[in-house]
């Protein structure tokens, strides 16, 4: 019998984001059910990003900070993860070395205790730099990350030689394979995770992949004898399709093979059904699993990025032009160097994909994280760029204007711009957010912590009529339950404002 396996629940971060775009989950859904995955025996939650605390605020005005906080109150035994690229905060501008230690020392005196430390260019020394930066900052558990590819130059050498530069950095507890296009077959797998496992050392190996196309159900099940002794999981209704495998079918194949699986999955059981509930209750699609698809392994779009893209397109009318977009993010990848779809780059090909679709010629808008991807702002490509793309974007005049762009200025000078009497929170989503947004976030006042699956579908009908000047009463009965409304403007007297 094989020793216990460790499991990351990722439901409330990766699942939504590769299911629901990232904005389905508010404060109060997830703390209703914080108790449950508390008690499941998870070895962290993968929690969020700052991309996450952006959308916290700019979509659901709530404060991200006071999120973090609320959720580790109710989940004092699991720690909270938070997912980092080291290069930036919330905005795309490559933050300053500075601005990246203010944010780690605020998500520890907050509450996240975990961190996966990610570089989207695969750089061992820049994940370093951030784990260094992150355990200076109190970090109780870095996870250092090696991102899977596949590529002629990305073979299993390449990346035991980066599992080699993690294993001797002492802020690197352990370490993750991270699959963002679930592109790990078992074939791969059964060569590539006892390299990684050699070369790791004493350090533990962690699998995150998706199941996109469908692989990673198997993948999973051979991962725990190759070495690997921590798995990436969600609840069902948040996993399968671009998402995680499902908690429930990696642990009943596990144990059907006699690994030791310890975890309360009666827990399990009630998680996966509060989720049922809200998805129903909210209009969200839950994962299903996926067809193989072969054409995968050339356009690479992570689970996050087609959830994203596809509510993008729907949004605009243009779902159907989906295929379309999948070839264009073929090709500019291969035109852009072949970088790794993983954030950033994944946004960066995708979204310039998506506008060469859109618009009646190619590259004829190109945005910022383009350009600044093209002049190197974000390290060096794997492979040359196409000639004739790089020199139309760089003779763009945008591109000279980024190019003499300033770096992000220092701390004291940032702090400068703004009234000294803000909290380290609240300057550091001013410095990186759109002012408008934070006005409306505060605006808005404390989190909501509570949510009925039962009562949002009425709370959301009942705002809608509020904003119907044609609507003065309205009454709903079933079951014994009943809802009378009238509005102020229905009993006021003629000539009088209601």
């Amino acid at each position: 019998m094989s020793a216990p396996l460790d499991f990351i629940d990722t439901t409330l971060r990766d699942g939504n984001q590769s299911l629901w775009g990232a904005v389905g989950l508010r404060t109060g859904m997830m703390l209703e059910i914080a108790a449950d995955l508390d008690r499941v025996g998870y070895r962290a939650i993968d929690f969020t990003t700052s991309t996450h605390m952006a959308v916290t605020v700019r979509f659901h005005k709530e404060n991200p900070w006071e999120r973090i906080r609320l959720m580790k109150a109710r989940m004092p035994r699991t720690p909270l993860s938070f997912l980092s690229t080291g290069m930036r905060f919330i905005s795309w501008e490559t933050a300053h070395p500075e601005l990246m230690a203010l944010s780690y020392q605020l998500l520890v005196r907050n509450g996240i205790e975990r961190f996966m430390v990610m570089d989207p260019m695969n750089n061992m020394q820049a994940v370093t730099d951030s784990a260094t930066a992150i355990a200076a900052a109190g970090g109780r558990e870095i996870v250092g990350a090696i991102v899977y590819t596949v590529s002629p130059i990305h073979d299993d050498a390449h990346f035991a030689a980066a599992a080699r530069q993690l294993a001797v950095v002492p802020a690197i507890t352990r370490v993750y394979l991270k699959d963002p296009g679930g592109l790990l077959t078992p074939e791969r797998a059964r060569t590539l995770l006892p390299v990684l496992r050699v070369a790791l050392g004493d350090k533990p190996l962690e699998l995150h992949s998706h199941c996109t196309i469908g692989l990673a159900p198997f993948t999973y099940a051979e991962a725990p004898e190759l070495g690997v002794q921590t798995l990436h999981t969600a609840a069902r209704p948040l996993g399968n399709g671009s998402s995680q495998p499902a908690i429930e079918n990696v642990v009943a194949n596990l144990r059907s093979k006699g690994v030791s699986v310890d975890l309360d999955m009666d827990a399990v059981a009630r998680i996966s059904r509060y989720f049922e509930q809200l998805a129903a209750a909210e209009g969200l699609a839950p994962g299903v699993p996926q067809e193989y698809d072969m054409r995968y392994f050339q356009h690479q779009l992570p689970g996050g990025m087609i959830g994203t893209m596809r509510r993008q397109l729907r949004e605009m009318r243009q779902e159907h032009r989906l295929p379309e977009v999948y070839e264009e993010v073929e090709r500019v990848r291969r035109e852009l160097g072949y970088p790794i779809m993983v954030t950033p780059f994944s946004q960066v090909v995708g979204t310039q994909a998506v506008m060469n679709v859109l618009a009646p010629e190619r590259y004829a808008n190109v945005p910022d994280e383009v350009i600044r991807y093209v002049l190197g702002k974000f390290g060096t490509p794997p492979a040359p760029m196409d000639p004739n793309v790089r020199d139309r974007i760089e003779q763009l005049p945008r591109a000279r204007e980024l190019s003499g762009q300033a770096a992000m200025p220092e701390l004291s000078e940032l702090r400068r711009r703004f009234d000294a009497r803000l909290s380290d929170e609240e300057f550091l989503l001013r410095a990186t957010m759109p002012a408008e947004q934070v006005d409306a976030m505060l605006a808005a006042g404390p989190t909501r912590e509570t949510y009925s699956a039962v009562a949002s579908p009425v709370e959301k009908l009942i705002t809608e009529l509020t904003l119907r000047p044609d609507v003065t009463h309205a009454r709903f009965e079933r079951d014994g339950f009943l809802v009378d409304l009238r509005s102020h403007r229905s009993s006021a007297a003629p000539g009088q404002s209601a």
